[in-house]
């Protein structure tokens, strides 16, 4: 089993910056995609960004051109750089390992809040 811990969200103006990192406590290596989600009040969770083990990267449309999504499996690390944040950036955002429906895992979140 592995454990997710987010860190790296906070308060930012409009049009400010910010990165979030996702440490894992164990080798992400064999997990296939390592993704970022988040979840505003009242709404569904949502993919932000994703990583492939094979270099792979696909974003949310809102999101694309603004947020950078990077995986080091050596590390065992994701992170996604947040740029030109927007108050609808706003939400609880997850760090996600997958493997296959049976070898998934979530972190506890991490607040982002973008005031206008």
């Amino acid at each position: 089993q592995v454990q997710l811990m987010e860190s790296g969200g906070g308060m930012v103006q409009a049009g400010g910056s910010l990165k979030l990192s996702c440490a894992a406590s164990g080798s992400i290596s064999s997990f296939n995609h390592m993704g970022w989600y988040r979840q505003a009040p009242g709404k569904q969770r949502e993919l932000v960004a994703l990583a492939t083990n094979a270099g792979i990267t696909n974003y949310a449309d809102s999101v694309k051109g603004r947020f950078t999504i990077s995986r080091d499996n050596a590390k065992s690390t994701v992170d996604l750089q947040m740029n030109s944040l927007k108050p609808e950036d706003t939400a609880v955002y997850y760090c996600n390992a997958h493997k296959n429906w049976l070898t998934d895992y979530w972190g506890q979140g991490t607040h982002v809040t973008v005031s206008s």
